[in-house]
């Protein structure tokens, strides 16, 4: 006979106990399980990389009103320049952190998109906007790639390579340089007529859809050659993270390296920039949120964190410009709206502490 334990269930109240401590106890397991799995850098990344496939997949084969192949062809293209882009902008600007010490900073304080300015303007204020519409886009787009990359070397040679190394230097120089730039880009601008002044302002916005193939084929080509420069300084830049002081007191030619390291950057930005035009923010945007993503400081981890991230960004953008907006407004503008509040926040956040 069953004893009666005033619960009208007939269960033995000390085991019920028990088996909800051992739920709760489970449940909080669980829970601790999937938190640390979710701290992974590894999951998060999956998890990123699962999101990206996603968005490439509903680009590619949703809303297609003709030909499937046709619309195939022209949105691969597409996010074939938005990969060069995430890779070059975000790569460069995650190094670009590492060796500057400062999140806050981007390449483009070197003066890139001011010089790439300058040149188009320069071509057209030369040449009028026929001549700059009507030239090869490949001549076009190797000698701007050409011009930028040789500016940044001897700037970083002439800076940084004598006694009077320093980044400070460097930046400060570049930032200089890039008002310079501006200032000369913009009295050139002044003197075009009204056709001509349009044709660069066009140029002026970067724009990621339809590129050129043989572009896009040699853009590939520098950015390859670029990571496979950059892959086996890895652990070399996890140790940059510390600093000049402390990366040189535990054996790195800190001097060799930043140089080499300034050129990758130089490269990948010139490229993309030649490729797509300027993107000022967004590689701000991207490598701070690579930051929180990943969690740690180790940039085989950060680096990857950032490209899927501009991915994410450009892909998302695209699509809901596309499908919600109409191509109501240009992704570039956007991103670049979205990347200047950004940039103020991290300002104010900084400044506050």
């Amino acid at each position: 006979m069953p004893t009666d334990t005033g619960t009208g269930t007939g269960a033995d109240p000390g085991s019920a106990g028990a088996a909800a401590g051992l739920t709760d106890r489970t449940g909080t397991a669980g829970g601790s399980r999937l938190r640390l799995t979710w701290c992974r850098p590894g999951v998060r990344l999956s998890v990123l990389a699962g999101a990206v496939l996603a968005l490439v997949a509903l680009y590619l084969f949703t809303d297609v009103p003709g030909s499937l192949a046709f619309a195939l062809r022209l949105r691969g293209l597409t996010v074939l320049a938005m990969l060069l882009v995430a890779v070059s902008v975000g790569v460069s600007t995650v190094v670009f952190h590492t060796i500057t010490q400062n999140r806050v900073l981007t390449p483009s304080i070197l003066g890139f998109d001011a010089f790439y300015a300058l040149i188009s303007t320069f071509v057209v204020f030369s040449l009028g906007s026929a001549a700059f519409l009507g030239a090869d886009v490949v001549t076009l787009w190797v000698v701007q790639v050409v011009v930028m990359v040789a500016f940044s070397v001897l700037l970083f040679t002439w800076l940084f390579g004598g006694k009077r190394r320093s980044l400070h230097l460097v930046l400060l120089v570049g930032l200089v340089l890039g008002t310079f730039f501006r200032a000369l880009t913009e009295w050139m601008q002044r003197m075009l007529d009204p056709l001509d002044f349009q044709v660069v302002t066009d140029a002026m916005f970067a724009s990621l859809t339809r590129p050129d193939e043989t572009l896009l084929v040699l853009t590939g080509v520098l950015v390859l050659v670029s990571l496979a420069v950059l892959v086996p300084l890895l652990p070399v830049l996890d140790v940059l993270v510390l600093g000049q002081a402390n990366a040189t007191g535990l054996g790195v030619n800190h001097r060799r390296v930043v140089m080499t390291l300034f050129t990758v950057v130089s490269t990948t930005v010139a490229a993309s920039t030649a490729l797509v035009g300027p993107v000022l923010f967004f590689g701000l945007i991207v490598a701070n949120l690579a930051y929180s993503v990943a969690g740690t400081f180790r940039h085989r981890w950060t680096l990857p964190s950032a490209v899927l991230l501009g991915l994410l960004c450009l892909l998302g953008g695209q699509l809901v410009l596309e499908r919600v907006f109409s191509l109501g407004a240009t992704l570039s503008t956007t991103i670049e709206f979205a990347g200047g509040l950004f940039f103020l926040h991290l300002v104010l956040r900084k400044g506050a502490r």
